[in-house]
Order: C-alpha cells, then structure tokens, then sequence
C-alpha cells in the first residue's frame, strides 16, 4: 500500500492507496514536528483503518513547507522502513513544464497538473482553494504552463482583521445575501462572493489566451463552498491532490 502526504502551509493531508483505490485521508495541521513525533501520528492514523507498518511498501511526499520535508522522510523511514519519494523539479512527471523557471513551480502545483491532466485530459484549469489559491494551467497540447496565484480565503480575512481597528475576524460561511446586514456578514460577502468573481474573472481571462474554455477543476479545503457561488467551476475533486501523488509514485518507484 502506497502512503502520500501534502505538506502545506496550514495543512498536511496524509492518504493511503490500495491501488488505485483511496483506502482513507486525514488532515493535520502543518506544524513542525519531530520525526518521533510524526511517525507516531502516522501510527496512529493507519491503526484506525486497521493497518499495521509492515502493510505500506511505498511512501510520497509532496512539500511546499522545508522544514517539514526531513522529518517526515524520516519519521516514514524509521517507521515504515521505506524511503519516501519527493516532488522536485528532477522527478519524472510525465508532463512538458513550460514554467521560466521550472525549479520555482511549487510541488502541489505541478501534482494537481499531472492529476488535473489525469482524470480530465486537457487542457485543463486546477484551482486549489488553501493559503493561496492558485490556478494551474495545462495546454491543449498536456503541458504546464503555468498559471495565477492569489491569498486564499483565510489568509485574506485574517489580514484584513490584523489590519484595521473594528472589523471583526469571521467564519467561513456563506451570508443569506451579497448585502450584508451586518458587519460580520459585509466581510463574509466580501471575501466569498469577491473571491468567486476573482475565480471567473481569471478563468475568462486564462481562456481568452488560450482561445478554448478549459474545464476547471476545483481541489482544496474550500472547493464546495466556492464551487457553488463561482460560474467557471466545473468538477470538485476534493482529493485531487493525493490522486496525483500516487500517479507520480507510480512514475517515479523504480
């Protein structure tokens, strides 16, 4: 069985395939651990779904947080006895990059591409709703291109908590209308229904380059809740992500 983690700047979301099967995933929050300590975790987790070390043969990271890379591979090592393969810019992707600099591409971008590309051909738009929102593009010819990155929903209501005197820090839900009543419900409207227009705006955009409407794919911890207020969303894969570090895994064993 294959163990893939994402390492992001709020959240480490861990998976384990059965083949091509998705057994179970879990969230974590992304903080610093030592590599005992993410080896427990990682016991932990896989006991709930009645699994044992000796039932994982293979392990994936992805990683946009450093710190975290060293001692998850080694908590995955000394726990597992199994090497974890990395997302970089030297692994087989199978996928053209056409980034400037293809060592700048982050690793959760170039994952959700090979997926994106995957499971809904191209081209194709990614849109992953985390700390940053980021949309990905993959050509009508399979290769990456690129793509726009943006603060993420969180990330946007806290600044704007942290930098005026009487806004108040909201929740992440939808108001009963774009007018807000209240205050609390202004800032909801705001961020939500302006972050929707900012998805479309910047799909229109992508396909006006492109010349063709791509579908667009939304992953990420936000995705429903923006897929229902956006025009440009098509699909909602929520574990996008791990799908495309199993495909590389598969890419890249030997």
């Amino acid at each position: 069985m294959l163990l893939v983690m994402d390492a992001g700047n709020t959240t480490t979301v861990v998976g384990v395939f059965d083949g091509e099967k998705l057994l179970s995933h879990w969230r974590l929050s992304s903080i610093l651990r030592t590599s005992d300590e993410f080896g427990v975790y990682l016991l932990f987790l896989l006991s709930t779904i009645s699994l044992k070390p000796g039932d994982i043969d293979g392990a994936m990271l992805s990683s946009v947080v450093p710190p975290l890379d060293l001692p998850i591979r080694d908590a995955i090592k000394a726990y597992f006895g199994v090497e974890c393969l990395s997302v970089n810019a030297f692994i087989n992707t199978g996928l053209e990059i056409r980034y400037a600099a293809p060592h700048e591409v982050g690793a959760d971008r170039i994952v959700n591409a090979v997926a994106g590309r995957a499971k809904y051909g191209s081209p194709v738009i990614v849109a992953d709703y985390g700390t940053a929102i980021t949309l990905d593009v993959v050509s009508p010819d399979g290769a990456y291109l690129g793509g726009v990155i943006a603060p993420g929903i969180v990330t946007g209501i806290t600044a704007l908590f942290g930098r005026t005197a009487k806004l108040p820090q909201v929740g992440i839900e939808l108001p009963p209308s774009v007018i807000g009543r209240n205050t609390t419900e202004s800032v909801q409207a705001g961020m939500l229904y302006g972050y929707a227009g900012l998805t479309d705006a910047l799909v229109e955009r992508i396909s006006e380059e492109l010349k063709i409407k791509p579908p667009v794919v939304a992953t990420g911890g936000h995705a429903e809740l923006m897929a229902s207020i956006t025009k440009s969303i098509d699909h909602v894969d929520q574990w996008l992500t791990l799908d495309g570090l199993r495909l590389l895994y598969e890419l890249n064993r030997k």
